[in-house]
């Protein structure tokens, strides 16, 4: 029987990559792989940020061999700027060839502004659909995952989603918490047969300030009931780079976690 700690995975940056912004008052000097051991993970989603790391990605994977599952960005966050014109899809599917925890391939901060003219997304869903076919096309075929917000809800997201196999969902402001429910009722209206995985905040990063502890607790009891109803799939915990921050979210979950990845989704 799955267990929860099973669909439980950790969000990972590079050590240091949230340093100075935020309104972090402290430097994180945690790896990746030392936050899933200080959080109780085993399961890793690896993504870019200001374009780091590039490839190739052999050495960091090294690293990552105890994990069980491997999810590795192909477009990186907002600040990736060399992914609006080139993906890592191949050094992703390279990976998943000599690395055998690697799953799929994911798309971080995919959708542009609800303010933004042009496109809705970095590319179109019929490039979308081809990413998708290649990671299927893979030795083992991957999966593609792409991150939404609450507020890409506001636009025509859905032959993006469509086009992919996993969405995450995130709220970037604490203070929308008390709209999850609704918000992710949306959201499976917009994507009835894209699966799901909760994203999970440790720190309130859309007002660059602590995560209060009754909103952390709020979505992770959330997503425990939605995990046991079968309307996810997993939750994720961002990030690896705050986790040596002694942040009170992050320690809550960490207790949080520890009490539950044992025990069975029934």
């Amino acid at each position: 029987m799955a267990t929860f700690g099973e669909r439980f995975w950790l969000w990972g940056h590079d050590a240091g990559a949230h340093n100075g912004n935020y309104n972090l008052t402290r430097a994180s000097r945690m790896t990746p792989m030392e936050g899933a051991a200080y959080l109780g993970l085993d399961n890793m989603i690896m993504v870019a940020i200001g374009g780091n790391p590039q490839p190739p990605f052999d050495q960091y994977a090294l690293s990552m061999r105890p994990l069980k599952k491997l999810v590795w960005s192909i477009i990186g966050d907002s600040s990736s700027a060399r992914h609006n014109s080139k993906t890592d899809l191949d050094e992703v599917v390279g990976l998943s060839r000599r690395f055998p925890n690697v799953v799929g391939g994911i798309m971080d901060d995919f959708f542009h502004a609800p303010s933004a003219d042009g496109p809705v997304g970095r590319y179109s869903p019929e490039a979308v659909a081809d990413f998708r076919a290649q990671l299927k096309a893979a030795l083992r075929p991957l999966d593609l995952w792409v991150v939404a917000y609450t507020h890409d809800l506001s636009r025509p997201i859905g032959p993006h989603l469509a086009a992919s196999d996993v969405v995450t969902f995130w709220t970037w402001k604490a203070a929308d918490l008390d709209k999850l429910g609704q918000n992710f009722t949306q959201l499976e209206a917009v994507a009835p047969r894209t699966r799901k995985v909760l994203g999970c905040y440790l720190y309130d990063y859309g007002a660059g300030a602590t995560m209060p502890l009754d909103r952390c607790q709020h979505q992770c009891e959330l997503g425990l009931r939605w995990l046991r109803e079968g309307r996810i799939e997993g939750m994720i915990f961002l990030a690896s780079c705050i986790c040596d921050l002694e942040l009170e979210a992050v320690e809550w979950a960490r207790s949080w976690i520890a009490q539950h990845r044992d025990l069975p989704i029934t």
